[in-house]
């Protein structure tokens, strides 16, 4: 009789290998594991039983960077071997749980005292995104968060913007400033002509009725450009 152990045949090659990958994860912490590794540890809860490395690295290879992944439609998702409509619908889970926890960090505070935490989140909501949206943050006399709103959606490389819309919102609402972004989905961050004439129009409308406009964030792939920074405002 051979002393193999028939029942280790039962055992799938990668149980060893997620057990030591949530050790490593538990006891170092998240910077110890790769992108892959990273979602490996996501795919674990909704592919029991199946190796989720190939399915992490052909993710990445697709849409380039964990972000892009997160932030990838539900359809694309499916494209890619073994990711179904419950892995897709698990990385959409775990990307709206990323974007409230940013959202989380610009809300009850001031908003000029915690301009990084605006930044991420405004990268954590829009940045991956196919079309381009347009969103405004409206604060009250203390820069605390009253509303943030997407006011439009609209193709690749253009969302139509009315300013005199933006300024009644914030009529309604009783803001006193605003902080406008939208993102660009080819990446690169950098202004428009369009986008500076919208965004001087909006300033010109909402200076008269004491309405400030704070800033107006691009967010793409490749960074941020802040109309302030930028001495646009």
């Amino acid at each position: 009789m051979s002393g193999f152990d028939e029942s280790l045949e039962d055992v799938p090659h990668y149980s060893g290998h997620r057990e030591r990958l949530k050790t490593r994860f538990r006891e170092t912490g998240p910077d110890s594991v790769a992108d892959y590794e990273l979602l490996e540890l996501i795919l674990f809860q909704v592919v029991p039983r199946r190796d989720t490395k190939p399915i992490a690295k052909a993710l990445l290879a697709r849409f380039g960077t964990f972000s892009d992944v997160l932030a990838a439609p539900e359809a694309r998702l499916t494209e890619i071997s073994g990711v179904g409509a419950s892995v897709a619908t698990h990385l959409k889970l775990v990307h709206a749980a990323a974007t409230r926890y940013a959202r989380g960090a610009v809300r009850q505070r001031p908003l000029l005292g915690s301009w990084s935490a605006v930044i991420d989140y405004c990268r954590a909501a829009m940045a991956y995104e196919e079309k381009e949206q347009f969103r405004i943050l409206f604060l009250d006399r203390k820069n605390v968060l009253i509303a943030d709103e997407v006011q439009q959606v609209g193709t690749v490389d253009h969302t139509p913007v009315y300013p005199r819309e933006v300024v009644k919102r914030a009529l309604e609402l009783s803001a006193t400033a605003i902080v406008l972004a939208h993102n660009h989905p080819s990446g690169d961050p950098t202004p428009s002509r369009a986008d500076i004439e919208m965004t001087k129009t909006i300033v010109a409308i909402a200076d008269p009725l004491g309405i400030a406009v704070h800033d107006h964030i691009i967010v793409g792939r490749n960074g941020h450009a802040s109309f302030r920074a930028l001495k646009l405002i």
